[in-house]
Formats: C-alpha cells, structure tokens, sequence
C-alpha cells in the first residue's frame, strides 16, 4: 500500500550486557533483532519496541509519547551492568512500509509483525505515500494494534493483539508472573478484534470496519 512516518523515538544500547539487560525488562526473547513489549510489574503496558540488531549496539524503536516513561524505566534498573543508553530520535525518522522497498545505503530496514520497519538518518528522504487514514485501514485489515489506539498503558499485552510478541518459555522479565497466570488460568478475557461498522467503543475507526478489543 505504502510508506507512513510514524511518531517514534530511537534509542541506541550499548555494552556487553545489552542482550541480557533488555531481555530482563521485556516480554520477548531479546537475543537479536525483534519486536518485543516492555511492561510494569501489574502487566501494563509502558510501550511496544522494535529492538534493531547492529554491530556493537542495539537499537529500540518505540512510540515518542511514550519515550520518556520508557527511558525512566529502563536506565532505573541500570545496576552495575555494562549498558549505556542514548537517544538519538533527533538524528532518524522512522517509518513503517507495507511492501519490501529499496532503500538506499546508511538506511536500516526490518521485517516485523507491522510491515517493513526504516529507520533513515534525517539527512536521507524517504517517500511518505500513506495517510493516517490508509494506515488506519492497513491495520484494520490485518488486525494490527498501534501506540495510542490499542497500545495503551491501560492494558497488558495479552489482550491489545501483541500476545505473540509474549514469550512463553524465557526467563524472568517485569510483569511475566501476571502474564503466566493469565495464560495457565485462561483469565484472557478480552481481544482485539475487528467488527463490522457501526460499532461503539472502537479503538480504531475505519470506513468499514473497526477494530476493537471485545470480551473473548
């Protein structure tokens, strides 16, 4: 369909306990480039990444409104590893392709669960051909959650569509133990789903249809 700038932040980590560092704060097995969700010890969201495998360092890819809170989060727990994190968002603007473009050198681009994920220096230009609205529409068709939609803090990973990204056999991580129980219980009592128009309580508005997270 597309290219759509996204409002994201970049986060470069550094040093020899990277891996481990984010693997132990989030959902998903963090042993190179992933998408993953970083959540509080009640389960809810602080925000989903996309986390960049490159040489020396990795690089997270979240939602800018929720940088700051991400970044208190995680430099908080910041106990004698080697790790060091900087914010480079001024320098990148990061997009989200729909169809597996070319790019040109000094761009880097991802396969994820969303759709061709760019990051480009802000010196480079990158073609944006895609509304809000066609994104929107995007996202419905393939039941895919966003930042400030279905991606809240008020809601944990299981139910907002990023239960895949919810690793189920790793280690320790912020939130695993509410996670699991969920899980094993079977107390996941809401999805996100896509409806048929007119609809209430939609998290995403389309022409059509809506997405919305409903009673399983």
């Amino acid at each position: 369909m597309g290219v759509f700038a996204l409002d994201a932040y970049v986060l470069i980590v550094k040093g020899s306990d990277r891996y481990k560092f984010l693997d132990g704060l989030s959902t998903n097995k963090v042993d190179g480039t992933c998408s993953t969700v970083f959540t509080t010890k009640n389960a809810k969201i602080i925000d989903m990444a996309d986390i960049i495998e490159m040489p020396e360092i990795l690089a997270i890819i979240g939602h800018c409104p929720y940088k700051n809170k991400l970044i208190d989060h995680i430099s908080s727990r910041i106990l004698g590893q080697d790790v060091t994190i900087s914010d480079v968002s001024d320098a990148n603007n990061v997009y989200i392709s729909t169809n597996d473009i070319e790019v040109s050198d000094g761009v880097t681009k991802v396969e994820t669960f969303r759709g061709f994920l760019i990051v480009a220096p802000t010196r480079i230009d990158i073609t944006v051909d895609m509304t809000l609205e066609e994104f929107s529409e995007y996202r419905i068709q393939n039941l895919i959650p966003h930042q400030g939609y279905e991606i809240t803090e008020k809601v944990n990973p299981l139910v907002c569509g990023l239960g895949h990204l919810v690793h189920e056999a790793k280690g320790c991580y912020i939130g695993q133990e509410i996670l699991v129980r969920m899980r094993s219980r079977g107390r996941i009592n809401k999805k996100l789903v896509c409806v048929k128009n007119p609809t209430s309580n939609a998290t995403t508005v389309g022409r059509i249809h809506s997405l919305k997270i409903d009673r399983a």
